[in-house]
């Protein structure tokens, strides 16, 4: 992905960038939308430079005004636009009408766009912006659908937001244009990067369109996109004087009969991205086999909610659920390790029994899937993830602590003013033992002193990237939960 800012913003917070830009820096949305035109023509050129012919459609509203700019300045560099409208030029704003009527003076036909579409170069999506918050039906989702069938032979530049995608949910309201490539101005939305905006956007790019950075001091952002970057101070190479007692003991409890594998991955996770010490409490048949398997783990049977208490005392950060099951067992180790004052991340089968108990504590990570988010909030994964800030705002202030709401375009939330994505990760890692692997990378995060929110982002930072730098190698159908970790020791471990 190209280096975009960090920022998010809503679609609310972005008309207020350009409201500030116009009314403090003399910007009005004229010379804005001029400027959109030539960034788009610059985009189209460099991705596409040998394209004679394209095909612009314009909605009504400054998205269109956009559309407008981009083929009339398109003519200038031996690129023929066909155009199409598609709704009322009477309820077009000031601005979009005059980019229309200098489309006009410049010799270009404006058709009316009727869900046919020439054979051409490329597709421009100009038909509707930021501002869409309806469900799209009738006419637009018929031409979403030209757009889209088309798509198939074309690439398609969608400007600001592929038409149809939800600018603060990234939900599909209805059906939205598949892109090529989204060009995004002056603020990244929040919907370009989770829910289902992976399926539509295509390489999101952006230019701020010369706003002055001034601008973007007035308007505090939604959200932040994590990078590796920002945690290299904290990943700073070891003394040369270290030992293990300086990187804390991690402690994974779960692995209920037929799922020792979950806390293997968890614990060896935790020991790759670098706890001093780590330990397993499962089930006393379990126990042998974990350690067989990676001997470095300190595996221990514990049958009763008093035989982990020692194990609880000697370690600093615990991972809880991964395989715990929903038996009495599980529910007891569940009672007596939350009871600790540890530092701890509540993961899997934990999650399900949480759902029952809604403790509230300020010293755990929880990181649930839509699923087990649904069932924490007593709702449904389509409410989850038809709005994921909300959701996962709302799970904070009901459970507390940081949590994590998994899922393609990772979100991470301490209860403060701003959210924090991670947009690394691809569907290779849909499959069984990911959440593990993770729940062990922040608990040993934990276990080296790393805060609550630290631990929680940049454990989704690696976890993405180590799945990332996996399937670069042999694609995504395939990975599994453990290739991850050798990438994942590279990733913890790289000089900037």
């Amino acid at each position: 992905m190209p280096d975009l800012p960090h920022a998010l913003y809503t679609a609310e917070q972005t008309r207020s960038l350009d409201r500030t830009a116009s009314e403090q820096y003399d910007l009005p949305a004229s010379v804005l939308m001029t400027r959109a035109g030539t960034a788009a023509l610059t985009q189209l050129i460099s991705k596409w430079p040998k394209t004679k012919h394209i095909v612009v459609i314009c909605g009504a509203g400054n998205n269109g005004g956009d559309g407008f700019e981009l083929a009339r300045q398109a003519l200038s560099e031996a690129i023929q636009p066909t155009v199409f409208q598609f709704g009322d030029e009477k309820v077009m704003s000031a601005e979009a009408l005059a980019a229309r009527e200098h489309c006009l003076a410049a010799g270009i036909n404006i058709q009316p766009f009727e869900n046919d579409i020439p054979e051409c170069d490329l597709i421009v999506d100009a038909l509707m912006g930021t501002g869409l918050n309806r469900p799209v039906e009738g006419a637009l989702a018929q031409a979403i659908e030209t757009i889209n069938t088309a798509s198939k032979q074309t690439a398609v530049l969608s400007l600001d937001i592929p038409s149809g995608l939800h600018a603060d949910t990234g939900q599909a309201l209805g059906c939205a244009v598949n892109a090529t490539v989204t060009l995004s101005y002056i603020g990244l939305n929040v919907g370009l990067f989770t829910g289902e905006a992976a399926d539509h956007c295509g390489q999101i790019n952006f230019d701020s369109l010369g706003v002055p950075a001034a601008v973007y001091d007035e308007v505090p952002a939604t959200a932040n996109r994590l990078s590796l970057h920002q945690y290299q101070p904290q990943l700073a190479p070891r003394k040369r004087t270290a030992h293990k007692g300086l990187f804390g003991h991690l402690l994974v409890v779960g692995g209920d009969h037929g799922m020792s594998g979950a806390v293997r991955m968890a614990a060896e996770a935790g020991a790759r991205i670098g706890s001093g010490l780590t330990s397993v409490a499962t089930r006393t048949t379990h126990a042998p086999f974990v350690t067989m398997m990676r001997p470095e783990i300190m595996s221990h049977g514990v049958e009763t909610a008093e035989s982990i208490k020692p194990l609880l005392n000697a370690a600093n950060a615990v991972t809880l659920g991964p395989g715990l099951g929903q038996r009495t067992w599980s529910r007891e180790l569940f009672n007596q390790t939350i009871a600790s004052s540890l530092p701890m991340v509540v993961d899997a089968d934990a999650l399900n029994l949480l759902s029952d108990a809604a403790e509230y504590h300020n010293n755990w990570i929880l990181t649930p899937h839509p699923g087990e988010a649904a069932r924490l909030l007593g709702s449904s994964t389509k409410a989850i993830q038809a709005d994921r800030l909300a959701a996962i705002q709302e799970l904070q202030k009901r459970y507390g602590g940081v949590v994590v709401l998994k899922g393609a375009g990772t979100l991470v939330c301490d209860g403060k003013a701003q959210i924090y994505l991670s947009d690394f990760g691809n569907p290779g890692m849909a499959t069984g033992g990911m959440g593990d692997v993770l729940a062990g990378i922040i608990g040993g995060l934990l276990a080296q002193h790393f805060s609550l929110l630290d631990a929680a982002c940049l454990g989704v930072v690696l976890h993405g990237m180590a799945a990332d730098k996996a399937t670069e190698l042999d694609g995504e159908r395939g990975l599994l939960a453990m290739d991850l970790l050798p990438h994942l020791r590279h990733l913890a471990n790289l000089k900037h």
